[in-house]
């Protein structure tokens, strides 16, 4: 019996550890898409690119580890159906960074700009919170923490917004031809949809804690 509980006790914390390495994850592509940024017209623009892609497989390997904890589990610490939103929002992080460098990478001059530097510091800044908040999960109890979280995720995905919009406003106002403004148009929305999916993260976990305090 005593041999059970320590086998279930492992696996409830497998999947906090699956979450919590989903969310550095997220952060790492974070951090790498920054830095890929910066290094448009230098050699190591391409090493930044690999890197990238190897972190999205990273991810995709957690996720399928996720899976399998869950297909062999009856017993989670939280619903499963929770996991399974909060997983898939995570992933989505990663994901939606290696198209965001893919974009870059096929018009780099075009992507170099301030307004682009600063939208990804705001997205590292909002996975640097998706860390803390999942990681919460294991003290689910400290329901000030994880609403003081979720609350600067909110206001991180606001001011992501609302640059965005602005800029979308400049875009559209100005003398760029058509295509341009489709292409660019469509990279910000890209970019925001990174910071949505912080956002999501942090939604789910807290959510979770109005269940279970």
């Amino acid at each position: 019996m005593l041999s059970f509980l320590k086998k279930l006790l492992g696996r409830n914390e497998k999947f906090f550890d699956l979450l919590d390495a989903s969310a550095k994850q997220a952060n790492e592509s974070a951090q790498i898409l920054m830095r890929l940024h910066a290094s448009i017209g230098k050699l190591e623009f391409d090493s930044w690119l690999i890197a990238l892609s190897e972190s999205r497989r990273k991810d995709k390997r957690i996720a399928a580890d996720m899976t399998r904890e869950l297909c062999a589990t009856f017993i989670t610490p939280i619903e499963r159906e929770d996991i399974e939103a909060l997983a898939s929002a995570l992933y989505k992080i990663p994901k939606t960074a290696e198209k965001i460098g893919t974009r870059i990478a096929i018009s780099p001059e075009r992507f170099a700009t301030e307004f682009v530097g600063k939208q990804l510091q705001m997205l590292v800044r909002a996975t640097e919170l998706v860390i803390s908040i999942t990681h919460q999960l294991r003290k689910i109890s400290e329901m000030e923490k994880i609403q003081d979280a979720y609350q600067q995720l909110q206001t991180i995905e606001g001011e992501a917004d609302k640059f965005m919009l602005g800029t979308l406003k400049e875009l559209y106002q100005g003398d760029g031809n058509a295509k341009e403004i489709i292409i660019l148009g469509d990279f910000y929305e890209l970019l925001e949809r990174a910071t949505d999916f912080c956002r999501d993260a942090g939604k789910i976990v807290f959510q979770v804690a109005l269940k279970y305090t």
